[in-house]
């Protein structure tokens, strides 16, 4: 518990009503919380504004209320603090209610279109490898040490973030590795945190639907390393385009990752096979069981984390060699029929041309590649027929169907990706609205030494349509499908 005034050190008001003694149990931005002892944060949302919201809050016993516009607020035995952007003042706020847990750890954040997922979750793997306790915040799930906590999102609300920064704390974590969405930069989820350093993986086409343009997109990324203090690091990958621009401002030490152009962690690929990648790592060999480019580049980029973090290179390459793929990201098996299935995450057109690029790349004979993709309802609708175009360019059979529709017809979304065709291509590729009945088919389709790849929902166990999530595990299913008809 704390009063007003701690909570809300640090953070401009225009106005205030009232006093800053009340003692505080709660931080909020939802009405259903409210209570006498809680602070409401009014906040302006891409669908709903706080301010709207704020009566009900009163009217569950709540008197404490951070806005955007003090004459939303009528009561007069309210307290008001009108400030110039309530996100933000949530996000510093939260820090100053757990006693700043950011600053007792060591925190990375992760950011980039593709790849967050994977380098954080490789991250926090090598760290207990080498004998670190460390938290991790991702898409696919939140660990505190060996502790799993559900996920909801790539990045969580400031008050969930900072308590759960707390509690690794509290329990002995000396480091964090997080993902920092776009969205999370932008509604200013992370303000007030204090990173030891950031990544930059690469960015490409994705979100256009919520930031509207491309070079917004990247602004709200570069954002992210300018507000760095002094004392951080920034390690970007200076092979996509716009990894230097990430560093253009930063007021943090430098560094770079690269397989393509000089760096500061350079990696080149000897060997690239399904069993796994041989990589020089700074002109040191080290054989991993990750399969891929995209793979090379995360592992470099887990390299360049590790040892700016003060570990010992031969130490962290031995722990690179020790790593497993995470789920949903490049996820593959064998079948007694000799088929071999990818399920990977790919649901950006460039994640997906990466993933095909492998496929075909280690791939050795006249086997076919055929490639089932869908695209969530909801979301970037310009990508649609890109990541159609992509997959059947580089495969020779394509099955477009659902992922997760959400609440889109998921038959205009098939439209959508169908329109990305010309004629020639819509010659190899089928829709199958079904997802299972597509992954049926695709297995159908397939003879034996044949690659199918499952890609866009990777780690996910659940298919939303509608706003109702049903049970649907993509590597499951296609195990059970390709013994059931013994392929």
């Amino acid at each position: 518990m704390k009063t007003l005034d701690k909570i809300l050190n640090g953070i401009a008001f225009s106005q205030v009503r009232g006093n800053l003694d009340n003692t505080i149990e709660l931080l909020t931005f939802d009405s259903r919380q409210a209570s006498g002892s809680s602070l409401f944060f009014a906040i302006r949302g891409t669908n709903n504004d706080g301010h709207d919201y704020i009566s009900a809050a009163y009217a569950n016993g709540c008197r404490n209320f951070v806005v955007q516009e003090i004459n939303k607020v009528s009561f007069d035995d309210a307290n008001v603090m009108e400030v110039a952007d309530s996100a933000y003042a949530l996000g510093v706020s939260a820090c100053n209610f757990y006693d700043h847990p950011s600053k007792n750890l060591k925190l990375v954040g992760l950011t980039g279109t593709n790849g967050k997922t994977t380098t954080t979750t490789l991250l926090h793997s090598l760290f207990l490898q080498l004998g670190a306790k460390a938290g991790l915040l991702s898409t696919v799930v939140n660990k505190i040490g060996e502790e799993e906590i559900p996920s909801t999102h790539t990045t969580p609300d400031p008050v969930q973030l900072n308590a759960l920064l707390r509690k690794m704390v509290d329990q002995g974590c000396g480091y964090c590795f997080m993902e920092v969405s776009s969205h999370a930069i932008h509604q200013h989820r992370i303000a007030g945190l204090d990173f030891t350093g950031a990544v930059f993986t690469n960015i490409t086409h994705d979100h256009l639907d919520y930031h509207q343009t491309f070079a917004a997109y990247i602004n709200v990324k570069k954002a992210f390393f300018d507000g760095l203090s002094s004392a951080a690091f920034a390690l970007t990958n200076v092979d996509d385009k716009n990894g230097t621009l990430m560093l253009q401002n930063t007021k943090a030490q430098k560094f770079s990752y690269a397989l393509k152009t000089p760096a500061d962690f350079k990696g080149k690929i000897s060997e690239n096979a399904l069993s796994g990648l041989v990589l020089q790592v700074n002109n040191k060999e080290v054989y991993t069981k990750l399969v891929g480019e995209f793979n090379a580049y995360n592992l470099l980029a887990v390299y360049g984390v590790a040892t700016s973090l003060g570990f010992d290179s031969l130490e962290v390459l031995t722990g690179l060699s020790n790593l497993n793929s995470v789920d949903g990201r490049f996820q593959y098996f064998r079948s007694q029929g000799g088929l071999t299935v990818i399920v990977d995450y790919a649901h950006t057109p460039d994640a997906l041309e990466n993933v095909l690029q492998t496929i075909n790349g280690i791939k050795k004979g006249t086997e076919k590649v055929i490639t089932l993709v869908g695209c969530g309802g909801d979301r970037d609708k310009t990508k649609r027929p890109l990541m159609a175009e992509i997959a059947a360019k580089m495969s020779q059979q394509v099955i477009l169907t659902s992922d997760n529709p959400r609440t889109e017809d998921p038959a205009r979304i098939l439209q959508d990706m169908e329109s990305g065709l010309t004629s020639d291509l819509q010659t190899k590729s089928i829709s199958v609205l079904d997802r299972k009945q597509a992954i049926k088919t695709a297995i159908l389709l397939a003879q034996p030494g044949d690659i199918i790849l499952i890609a866009g929902k990777g780690h996910e166990k659940y298919q939303e349509i509608m706003g109702v999530k049903y049970d649907f595990d993509d590597f499951k299913i296609t195990q059970e499908l390709t013994n059931e008809l013994k392929k």
